[in-house]
């Protein structure tokens, strides 16, 4: 079937899952998200077919999934409940069209490292801006001088240690690449450490995975339910949040780069 561009378009959803949502990709321990796995990759092919009928690119998805994660930031300026609420319902669109823009990929053999590159300027800019926005909520509106810096600089400083956790990952790639190792293999056992008490020590962290809180996701939910608090305590939920989230996020950012050394994922 042909749109009106005379691209090919899929006859039916089940076709364009089998061509778009191969088992590799379904079955990703680490690069899907967990939304992503509950219901997003449902929902997806429904988008992606109308995206399809159009003369989008995968790479103009992915320049929508950037919009719409900055807009999940900028939700967060808005005073009260009203802007969590906004950020909430954008922070789970922008994980949806990230589906999307992969099923275009390759549906249309689309894949390029070009997509991948925007693909990462989205997630780390997003992630960078909501700890920013969160530091922001903090200070208050108005914003006061020179008290309200105390909590914009501490908005700043979880979204640098926000954004070196995410870069660990990448890290690892570009240091075997360099060290002309294979790409490594999307398994869980990859990132175990060799270390037993580190190995016992990561999966007891999974009982209390304060860890995985900072991606757009998680940081757009945590700060809907701190304005459900606020709504009762006031705006000093917003800087108990940010008080919290910024040694939590530094533990996290030891922990990955203990477990990352201590794995095969360095090793040749």
């Amino acid at each position: 079937m042909r749109s009106l561009d005379g691209r090919i378009v899929p006859t039916s959803i089940a076709e364009l899952r089998r061509v778009s949502q191969p088992p590799e990709v379904r079955s990703r321990a680490n690069a899907e998200h967990w939304t992503a796995s509950l219901y997003l990759r449902d929902v997806s092919p429904y988008l992606t077919w109308l995206l399809l009928k159009t003369s989008i690119s995968a790479n103009g998805v992915t320049g929508l999934m950037i919009l719409v994660g900055w807009s999940s930031a900028a939700a967060l300026l808005i005073p009260g409940i009203v802007g969590p609420i906004l950020a909430l319902v954008l922070g789970q669109l922008q994980m949806l069209v990230d589906c999307c823009d992969g099923e275009v990929a390759r549906w249309r053999n689309e894949s390029s490292p070009a997509g991948v590159f925007l693909d990462k300027v989205g997630h780390y800019t997003t992630e960078a801006l909501i700890p920013i926005a969160l530091g922001i909520r903090a200070a208050g509106h108005p914003f006061t001088v020179p008290d309200g810096f105390f909590w914009t600089t501490l908005g700043f400083a979880l979204a640098l240690v926000v954004v070196l956790n995410k870069a660990l990952n990448d890290m690892v790639h570009v240091a075997r690449a360099n060290a002309g190792l294979p790409k490594l293999s999307d398994h869980k056992s990859e990132a175990e450490p060799n270390q037993r008490i580190i190995a016992r020590l990561r999966r007891l962290a999974r009982f209390v995975p304060f860890h995985r809180l900072y991606h757009s996701v998680e940081l757009t939910i945590v700060a809907f339910l701190t304005a459900i608090v606020a709504l009762l305590v006031g705006p000093i939920a917003d800087r108990v949040l940010v008080l919290a989230l910024v040694p939590l996020a530094f533990l996290a950012l030891v922990g990955h780069f203990v477990a990352i050394v201590s794995s095969r994922r360095v090793r040749s």
